[in-house]
């Protein structure tokens, strides 16, 4: 493989101008060398982005020329996980998938027995692991901190109680689309990260906003067979937000506000890993204890682009992906059942 390997990032929408192709373009190892959008007001931010990456129209191009790639990175809408993933790999090519990997565990089973039967790389883009408070609830944890958790509270909330269209707000199932799916796939991905797997899934999906199709206010309740309970929130019409976290345990609770800083950063358009990158401001930081006996904890160093250099060391060195995608598929599991939960009134 050249060094470094070259990359195809197909499309170029939020996930893809804002994520995707900052951390390719600034890790080691990997270079953008082609962006795949069919919009040609995108097409023009791109040049202007990344004046070094070949533009190309359709993903048509890509496989046609497949021996000038090493990596291709699927950020297109939920709906092309599955077909573009699919002939990335029929292709020969090794695949970054953005989250969540296909609108259906089966469907994402099948994608990563056919990664597994041709040898090839398939990973999926679970950034949130590297979110610096979601690290520093791990960190918290491996010292035993808390004692034994018993009770995980973890949110994802907005206020945007207006419409924004686009393919998120339809409700085919094939779009994979409303907060379930979108802000769930993170939420249940790190308690899953934290807690192991669950033996049991209770739901409620709103529908709050006028003239919405999809869910925008969801509950989630993960009974895990290691004895914790996982209580998840994500919403788009939570005019005054909860706590990010909230973890309990025995000798203590660990409480904290705020979102990661790396997504306001990306959308600003700073550049991954420079100076302070992924440093949260100490008003922001957690605290640890009991009420009249607390300290605060500083919020470790956040790192999105830790998933990438993961990805380069898989394709030069061998290494295992940054994020197994069995783990993927086990969240899909997890929002299968979430939505039968809604849908059937039970756990």
């Amino acid at each position: 493989m050249p060094s470094p390997a070259r990359v195809a990032l197909l499309g170029y929408g939020l996930a893809g101008s804002a994520f995707h192709a900052p951390l390719i373009a600034t890790t080691p190892g990997l270079r953008l060398a082609a962006i795949v959008t069919g919009s040609e007001e995108r097409r023009a931010r791109a040049v202007l982005d990344h004046p070094g990456a070949t533009l190309l129209g359709a993903a048509d191009e890509v496989w046609a020329k497949a021996d000038d790639f090493d990596l291709v990175v699927v950020a297109a809408p939920n709906r092309a996980h599955v077909p573009l993933a699919s002939a990335a790999l029929e292709a020969g090519l090794p695949v970054v998938v953005d989250k969540p990997l296909a609108p259906t565990a089966g469907e994402g089973g099948a994608l990563v027995e056919m990664a597994r039967e041709r040898g090839l790389i398939l990973t999926v883009f679970q950034n949130r692991r590297w979110d610096g408070d979601f690290l520093t609830v791990r960190g918290l944890l491996e010292r035993e901190a808390l004692g034994q958790v018993f009770r995980f509270e973890s949110r994802f909330e907005r206020w945007r109680p207006e419409l924004a269209g686009g393919w998120r707000e339809r409700p085919a199932a094939e779009e994979a689309g409303g907060l379930l799916f979108d802000l769930g796939s993170h939420l249940v991905d790190q308690a899953l990260q934290l807690f192991g797997p669950v033996q049991s899934v209770y739901a409620e999906l709103g529908v709050r906003r006028p003239g919405a199709e999809v869910d925008d206010d969801v509950f989630v309740a993960l009974e895990h067979t290691s004895g914790v309970d996982s209580h998840l929130w994500m919403s788009a019409v939570a005019a005054q937000r909860g706590l990010r976290f909230r973890v309990l345990g025995e000798r203590g609770a660990y409480t904290k506000q705020g979102l990661d800083v790396q997504e306001e950063a990306l959308r600003a358009g700073l550049t991954p890993g420079g100076p302070g990158w992924g440093e949260e401001p100490k008003e922001q930081w957690g605290r640890l204890g009991v009420d009249g006996d607390l300290r605060e904890v500083p919020t470790e160093t956040g790192s999105y682009g830790a998933f990438y250099e993961g990805v380069s060391a898989s394709l030069q060195r061998g290494a295992p992906p940054p994020v197994d995608p069995s783990e993927a598929v086990a969240v899909l599991d997890v929002l299968e059942a979430a939505r039968s939960s809604h849908e059937e009134r039970r756990s």
